[in-house]
């Protein structure tokens, strides 16, 4: 790298963090702290929309509601865990100049809830779960008393987000609006016909065999709209950590129930799913690994996975012939 280039870049990261410093003296003069929308570039609708995403999900959606209007930019991919991610300095340069940041919202990005408090005041941000109606959503008394952000695993209340993602674009490139409509409106059809596989699929499974154990909490979405009582080792978010009592009290219960399989994910150290079957075996049943699931992030890019509904395929598939 050139100094030249170096010099460039410490200007431009220089320039992102003053952004954000000037941020809580614009949130102050608005008063009460309402958000001030930095204004809409005028030549918007003769370019490609600059977004940045953060998790595979959400980077998918808009994706398939933008197509050729929007340049996705996403921060999390494979195998990264959004409940511990910590944004770079490359990112935080991209945050700012983006001109439309969405992410998952629910303390989901934990790490990333000062930064996008920030970024709000100057680049328009949207949380896509603010398109579900809160009452469709899983409270958690262990989560902070906060909702269950996992909610991409019920497809029908995805589609809630995406809507949030169309009637974003919309609202930011208005002349667009009839393209963006159209795009949701056939990626919705296509995830209508996602649910209708998994529902299939999950007839497949015995209903005293439907039990989801995992590393952690992430599936109570995929359990209520599906039929599955579900068991994750650790809270719903991976910052907690799982200790030996938590692991003896899920062999009790898996060997007790005679649960077929435990899954291991992507996202997470398959160490303590491990741990939880050597603790199986100790009491006499050997429980198998039914193999991994995509929890918080999705598969390669250049696989089935990479995509949302390839991931819930790979999923259902998975737990299918786990369980069944």
């Amino acid at each position: 790298m050139t100094r030249g280039t170096q010099v460039a870049d410490s200007h431009k990261l220089r320039s992102a963090l003053a952004a954000l410093a000037a941020v809580p003296a614009a949130l102050a003069l608005a008063g009460c702290g309402q958000q001030v929308v930095g204004e809409i570039d005028p030549s918007i609708g003769e370019r490609r929309i600059r977004v940045v995403a953060t998790t595979g999900m959400v980077s998918d959606a808009v994706e398939h509601v933008g197509g050729d209007r929007v340049d996705v930019q996403g921060l999390m991919g494979p195998g990264v865990d959004p409940h511990l991610y910590k944004a770079s300095e490359g990112d935080v340069i991209r945050l700012a100049e983006a001109d439309v940041v969405f992410y998952n919202g629910l303390h989901l990005e934990a790490k990333l809830a000062d930064v996008f408090e920030r970024m709000g005041g100057r680049v328009r941000t949207a949380a896509v779960t603010d398109g579900i109606p809160r009452s469709r959503l899983i409270a958690s008394a262990a989560f902070g008393a906060a909702y269950d952000p996992h909610v991409w695993f019920d497809v029908r209340l995805w589609m809630g987000g995406v809507r949030e993602v169309r009637d974003t674009l919309a609202e930011l490139d208005p002349a667009s609006a009839g393209a963006y409509r159209r795009n949701a409106r056939a990626y919705l059809a296509e995830l209508a016909q996602l649910d209708r596989y998994v529902r299939d699929r999950v007839a497949e499974v015995p209903p005293g065999r439907r039990v989801i154990i995992t590393a952690h909490d992430a599936f109570n979405y995929f359990g209520r709209a599906y039929g599955f009582e579900v068991r994750g080792l650790q809270g719903i978010s991976t910052v907690s950590e799982a200790g030996t009592r938590d692991v003896r009290e899920l062999a009790d219960f898996v060997a007790a129930r005679r649960i077929p399989a435990l899954f291991v994910e992507s996202s997470v150290s398959p160490r303590t799913i491990e741990a939880v079957r050597e603790a199986v075996r100790a009491r006499g049943f050997d429980v198998s690994i039914g193999g991994s699931l995509f929890s918080d992030a999705l598969g390669d890019p250049d696989t089935p996975a990479g995509e949302y509904a390839g991931m819930v395929r790979h999923n259902v598939d998975t737990i299918v012939a786990g369980l069944g």
